[in-house]
């Protein structure tokens, strides 16, 4: 079947099959930020935006997702010019083996657009269903904080770096 959205900004047609979840449709034709870390929506890897809301697309049938504007880790930022709040995970050390960080950031990017200024209590509520297995929670919470001052123009990071600057976001694929 064929399922008419937007993503990331450009009207896109995506073939699914009619049992197929959003995120396997997604990763199917090219967005591999979207991970598939339980294929039932419990994990949070498979984060996404989808109109104005983070979702899990590894729960969400992909016929649901018909005329919705969906926004993934790829339209965030690129490896030489990442987003603030893609550089506060990196600046924080908050990246590990990376498989959950696109759908954890997602949930961030969410959270900020809502809560400027969030609380450490706001923010382990609104990554509490991003299973993680490395970092602990600790150094997310401390970036995303981190993040909220940047997006709101300070421009300095907490850790005594600067907003600005390089370095790679990391993030394994899981399934195809």
């Amino acid at each position: 079947m064929e399922i008419e959205l937007t993503v990331n900004g450009t009207p896109t047609t995506i073939e699914a099959g009619k049992e197929a979840d959003l995120a396997t449709a997604l990763r199917a034709v090219g967005y591999k930020g979207v991970k598939c870390g339980c294929d039932g929506g419990v994990c949070g890897a498979s984060k996404v935006i989808i109109d104005g809301e983070a979702r899990m697309a590894c729960g969400m049938p992909a016929r649901e997702a018909e005329g919705s504007d969906v926004e993934t880790i790829e339209n965030l930022g690129t490896q030489d010019d990442l987003h603030p709040i893609q550089q506060s995970f990196v600046d924080h050390f908050a990246v590990q083996c990376g498989f959950c960080i696109p759908g954890m950031i997602m949930e961030a990017k969410d959270l900020l657009s809502e809560t400027p200024d969030p609380s450490e209590r706001e923010i382990r509520e609104a990554i509490d269903d991003n299973v993680c297995r490395c970092t602990g929670y600790q150094k997310p919470v401390e970036a995303i904080r981190d993040a909220a001052g940047r997006l709101d123009g300070g421009g300095v990071a907490t850790d005594g770096g600067t907003a600005t600057g390089g370095g790679t976001a990391a993030g394994g694929d899981h399934c195809d």
